[in-house]
């Protein structure tokens, strides 16, 4: 957000006095981690590399952000040792949620980008800056804020204008944006960078998980390695094109260095500037400049007589910082596969599984922002959705692209998912995979009636089977009858007595192949008969996959007279 609002808004000089003071003092003690050098008039900490803020569209539009600065007594790590203290200065505690936050991401991206070396203690400063950590972590169980945090409409009077890109979805702006969440992402920058952290399946700017990773990886972009000063300050630079912005974000990160400890959910400081709008949540836009600054850092009063390395004394304007090209990105050297399992699925199911790769450059960093195509080769009727047999997405922050669900046809065999980035000569990487029949491993009768019939007649019931497989209706699973002899051992043969089916002639037929469940798993014989021999048959199933059923019949004779006579008494 850029310096437009609350109390603690100052330009120029005083502005850079007081945030080159703090971070002089911040710095002077602090354990070893990234530094930033100072030079006699105290300015050297904020003014260290010739970096000019990008000529993109910043993280947050340059939306407004607070600018309080921290106590000059800063909690300090007892005895050097790097546990954190749990008490403090309130100024120095992060609520719990907000905290877990920030460590999370730090740990990702230490595993996923391990050159980038971002400190969570960097996301706090942004977060600090930006929402006032979540406006004193105002944040459910899941880390979702309680209320939305907006910046204010970038409709170009004192801000940036950026029309609408989002429909107002996260923001409920249908005409133009506004920066959106407790790390105040503008919708666009979202639609690229937003991350799923917590692993609840959704990216979303008012979660601190999402938002927080989403800001390190932005951060990390362009091969960037933080600890180096030119990167570090380039890095805060794109997320907000102001060098007010750059000191007072180095100011906490020196400040949460030195030590912090974590407070209760919603009763984290909020800042001296902290207005809430009571439509949105978030601290008023309203410039207040003629208000005074209340920190330790304001300025001195008439009369008053400057002490030696006074850190309110007036400092003179900062030179002009030279122009500088920004870095140029690393070449695309390949696309790889990013974790992807098998590919398999039935006829007419979706795969459970999608091709994910990611795109890197030499030194095996992933490049956002990069087209990738992926297409479906092969004698196959799968499809991506809407029929499409080839689809194009751009990789996020992180370098990674996940395609849509496939979805199986009727046709089995083997087909390939091929990946391609568009614009590049990278060799592709090509994906095996197969759609197969359904298959069960169980089947059972859906009711236990007895099979009966007279000799020459219609059996008055017919055989009905449920197939599943993993405890699910199987669909479409492929079975076969058999009318079979008794045997011992061996494979049973097609007995060519007793019960039979009838085909559409009305000839006796023992085996019926090409028949499959239906939806609900359910398969329904036709009609048996009897022939003139009486006695027990069986009649075997066996559904694709393996599984089989046997079931009895019986054909019995109706008693002769003789046998039903009275003996005479």
């Amino acid at each position: 957000m850029a310096a437009q609002f609350g109390r603690r808004f100052r330009r120029g000089a005083t502005t850079t006095a007081v945030a080159a003071a703090a971070v002089a003092a911040l710095s002077a003690s602090q354990a070893p981690g990234i530094t930033h050098a100072i030079t006699g008039d105290g300015q050297g900490a904020l003014e260290a590399s010739d970096v000019s803020p990008p000529s993109d569209t910043p993280v947050t539009g340059n939306s407004p952000y607070y600018t309080d600065l921290p106590p000059l007594n800063t909690p300090a790590k007892p005895d050097g040792s790097t546990g954190l203290p749990v008490t403090g200065p309130s100024e120095a505690g992060i609520p719990a949620t907000v905290l877990a936050a920030y460590k999370r991401a730090e740990q990702t991206i230490a595993s996923s980008d391990p050159g980038c070396k971002v400190p969570w203690q960097l996301l706090a400063a942004i977060g600090k800056v930006e929402s006032g950590q979540a406006r004193g972590g105002k944040v459910d169980a899941d880390g979702t804020t309680t209320s939305r945090i907006l910046g204010p409409v970038l409709n170009g009077v004192g801000f940036a204008n950026i029309s609408d890109t989002d429909n107002g979805a996260y923001d409920g702006d249908t005409t133009h944006d506004r920066a959106v969440g407790p790390m105040q992402f503008i919708p666009s920058t979202w639609a690229t960078w937003g991350q799923d952290a917590n692993g609840d399946g959704r990216k979303d700017p008012n979660n601190i998980y999402d938002a927080a990773l989403a800001a390190g990886r932005y951060l990390c972009v362009g091969d960037r390695d933080l600890t180096v000063q030119a990167d570090l300050d380039r890095a805060i630079l794109g997320y907000n094109h102001s060098r007010e912005y750059l000191r007072t974000v180095l100011s906490w990160f020196e400040y949460y260095k030195r030590g912090t400890h974590e407070v209760p959910d919603g009763t984290g400081a909020l800042p001296d500037s902290d207005t809430p709008d009571s439509s949105s949540g978030s601290p008023s836009s309203s410039p207040s400049p003629s208000s005074s600054p209340t920190s330790p850092a304001s300025s001195p009063k008439p009369g008053d007589k400057p002490k030696p390395g006074n850190a309110t004394k007036p400092k003179p304007e900062p030179k002009p910082v030279p122009p500088t090209r920004p870095a140029t990105p690393l070449p695309v050297s390949r696309v790889e596969n990013a974790g992807t399992g098998v590919l398999s699925a039935v006829t007419g199911r979706q795969f459970s599984e999608r091709v994910t790769v990611r795109v890197e450059n030499v030194r095996g960093r992933g490049v956002a922002k990069q087209r990738v195509r992926f297409e479906i080769s092969g004698d196959t009727d799968t499809t991506f959705p809407g029929g499409r047999k080839s689809v194009v997405l751009a990789t996020g922050g992180d370098g990674k692209a996940v395609s849509p669900a496939l979805k199986a046809g009727e046709k089995t065999g083997a087909f390939t998912v091929r990946v391609t980035v568009v614009g590049h000569t990278v060799p592709a990487v090509a994906f095996p995979a197969r759609v197969t029949a359904p298959t069960a491993d169980t089947l059972v009768r859906i009711d236990n009636k007895a099979l009966t019939a007279a000799p020459g007649a219609e059996f008055a019931d017919t055989v009905a089977v449920r197939a599943t497989f993993g405890g699910d209706a199987a669909q479409g699973v492929a079975v076969t009858a058999t009318m079979i002899k008794p045997v011992q051992g061996g494979d049973p043969a097609e007995n060519d007595k007793g019960p039979h089916f009838k085909d559409a002639d009305g000839k006796t037929i023992r085996t019926l192949t090409d028949l499959r469940t239906g939806a609900d798993g359910v398969l329904r014989l036709p009609k048996l008969f009897a022939d003139a021999e009486a006695g027990t048959f069986t009649l075997r199933l066996t559904a694709a996959g393996g599984a089989t059923l046997t079931v009895e019949l019986q054909v019995i004779a109706s008693p002769t007279p003789t046998e039903s006579a009275t003996p005479a008494s």
